[in-house]
């Protein structure tokens, strides 16, 4: 792969300013302001940065160029470690098994919200004209990762996003906000008994 040029920085640059302000305005839709606010901050580290300008395309992840150049991706393995709207994060040995396999870990609601936030800006961004309401399911039910996430998560992941597939937007996120506040209700209750 060629070094990184001054295009592809700009470009990569341009195109993270723009998830984060689409997921930041997702986030804030639904209530979770500090999380908007702090969605992704990882990726201007030089660790994130680098690779992304490096392997700029615009159509998909810098990630999955240099996985395919690597056999692995640096930028990822750093930036999944620190962000837990990522199921990745939440990955740890299985305590049931005891084997040392690993398995998905239920994810706090407040980050699954984030998760789908941040799921269907990335669509939005590489699918570009391309994109419909559709588009960040379509991505979830062809995922890689999918098999790796505890059920709990899986299934108010796609409650989501089936409501964004079937009603649109609007209904999509009025619903995340109303989940998100019943489940920050819940855990206050929860804290004080």
């Amino acid at each position: 792969m060629e070094k990184i040029t001054e295009q592809g920085w700009y470009k990569h640059l341009k195109t993270i300013n723009h998830h984060k302000y689409l997921v930041g305005k997702y986030c804030f839709r639904c209530g979770l302001y500090k999380q908007g606010l702090l969605h992704d901050l990882s990726k201007y580290s030089w660790t994130e940065f680098s690779v992304g300008a490096k392997y700029f395309q615009g159509n998909r992840s810098p990630n999955e160029a240099e996985r395919e150049e690597k056999g692995y991706t640096s930028s990822w393995l750093h930036h999944k470690g620190r962000n837990k709207h990522h199921l990745e994060y939440w990955v740890d040995y299985d305590l049931v098994k005891r084997d040392g396999s690993l398995v998905g870990m239920k994810m706090p609601d407040n980050y699954i919200i984030e998760m789908f936030c941040d799921r269907v800006a990335a669509s939005k961004i590489y699918k570009g004209d391309k994109y419909t309401d559709s588009s960040a399911l379509e991505y979830f039910e062809n995922g890689k990762g999918k098999g790796l996430m505890h059920p709990y998560t899986r299934k108010k992941l796609e409650i989501l996003l089936r409501k964004l597939a079937d009603e649109g937007e609007d209904a999509a996120f009025d619903y995340a906000k109303r989940y998100y506040k019943a489940w920050r209700k819940y855990e206050s209750r929860r804290k004080h008994k």
